[in-house]
This record gives structure tokens, C-alpha cells and sequence, in this order.
């Protein structure tokens, strides 16, 4: 029989072993369910569907996810979470054009790593968030009033043109999240293929521009970039 120090070091074993069970299993279920709900919405979605993609039993995912409802919050949740924290270059610099650079370029790889949680956010809200207003009127909307008091400070201190922040953010979400949500029609244009690794880093840098160009932010002693007339 085992001694008493041979049982405390299996135990920890053991418990690691089941905890590294958990993840995977919880990671394969939310991978599955990002598919799933993207494609058939949460209405169409059903969670035998979603534990067949994922190769489990449906009482496997009914254990860490006892509802539909509950995937689904925690699939948008994930995807928003990503999303604010791309955003902490606004808490990190007061600079614009450091911050919103980094912003833009983290926006742009996470529809690339998540195109999945971005079509299941764009979905629900095509449909008016049946499943998460609650979200929108609370989280997102501290969230966008944090930012917009950022930049409005950048207006106020003359680092960017006068803009409406809000709208600048809209922009940028809707630029940004175009390369998910519409990956698709992408690699229609692009001969069928995905953009490679070298056509979307051009297409970061060329998005970072005009964003850049079109608010004529500065950074430090750096001059406003001229903004060429297409006349």
C-alpha cells in the first residue's frame, strides 16, 4: 500500500490531471459553440449539435454548461473580454497615435484569431440582441463611455482634429471586425484565398493610416500628416 507521502504527491497529480481534463474539454465545447452559433444563431443552435462538433457526450457539456443560454453569454463574453482588453493602449498611453495604432493592429489579429466570436456578436446584434441588450445598455456602454472620455481629451489638448468620438469608434469596429465578419467576401476578392501573413500586415498598416490621417493625429513634436486632395 501507499504511504502517506506517496498518496499526498498523487493527489496533487490527480487533481492537475482532472483540472487539464476540465480545460480541454471546456476549450473544445467553446470552439465547437463559436461554429455552431455563428452559423445557426442562437435560436437555430442546439446543444446536441454543438457537443457532436465538439466529440463529447451531450451530458459532458450539460456539466459545464448546464443551458444554451449559458454557452452562449459565455461565447460573447469571451469575445468582448478580447475586445476590451485590445483596448487598454488607451489606459496605457495618452498619446494617440501610439494608442490607437496599438488598438487598431490588436482589433485586426483578433479577427483574424476569432472570426467565429466576432460573427456570433455580429449576428446577435443584427437581431437586435434578443439574447444580450442587458450587456449592451450595461457593460458595453461604461465601457464606450470610458473610451470616448479619452479621446475627447485628445480633441480638447489639440492631438487629433475635432471629431465625434463616438463615431471614431464605430469606424474603427466596423473596419476592424469587416476582416471577420466578412473573411468570406475577402478571400472571394483575394482569388480565393485567405490575405497572407504579408497582405495583412499591409492591410493593418493601411487601415493604422487612414485612420491616423483622417483625425490628423500627432504624436510629441511629430507634425500632423497632410492629407493629400483627391481633387
Amino acid at each position: 500500500m501507499p504511504t502517506d507521502a506517496a498518496k499526498s504527491r498523487q493527489e496533487p497529480s490527480r487533481q492537475e490531471g482532472r483540472s487539464g481534463i476540465r480545460r480541454e474539454n471546456e476549450a473544445a465545447i467553446l470552439k465547437a459553440a463559436e461554429e455552431v452559433f455563428a452559423e445557426y444563431g442562437f435560436k437555430g443552435a442546439t446543444t446536441a449539435m454543438i457537443a457532436e462538433k465538439a466529440g463529447l457526450p451531450k451530458a459532458n457539456l450539460h456539466y459545464y454548461f448546464p443551458t444554451k443560454l449559458a454557452l452562449y453569454r459565455r461565447v460573447v463574453d469571451d469575445i468582448f473580454r478580447i475586445w476590451l482588453q485590445s483596448a487598454n493602449s488607451f489606459d496605457e498611453s495618452d498619446d494617440p497615435v501610439e494608442a490607437l495604432t496599438r488598438y487598431i493592429n490588436e482589433k485586426m489579429d483578433i479577427s483574424r484569431a476569432h472570426p467565429m466570436g466576432s460573427k456570433v456578436w455580429a449576428n446577435e446584434i443584427i437581431h437586435k440582441a434578443p439574447v444580450i441588450q442587458d450587456y449592451l445598455e450595461t457593460t458595453l456602454r461604461e465601457w464606450t463611455d470610458s473610451r470616448v472620455a479619452v479621446i475627447q481629451r485628445w480633441v480638447d489638448d489639440g492631438k487629433i482634429a475635432p471629431v465625434n468620438p463616438e463615431y471614431l469608434l464605430y469606424m474603427i469596429w466596423a473596419t476592424t471586425q469587416h476582416y471577420a465578419d466578412f473573411g468570406h467576401q475577402i478571400a472571394t476578392l483575394n482569388g480565393g484565398a485567405p490575405l497572407s501573413d504579408e497582405q495583412f500586415a499591409e492591410a493593418k498598416r493601411n487601415v493604422v493610416e487612414i485612420v491616423l490621417r483622417g483625425i490628423g493625429a500627432q504624436s510629441g513634436a511629430t507634425p500632423r500628416p497632410a492629407v493629400r486632395s483627391l481633387a
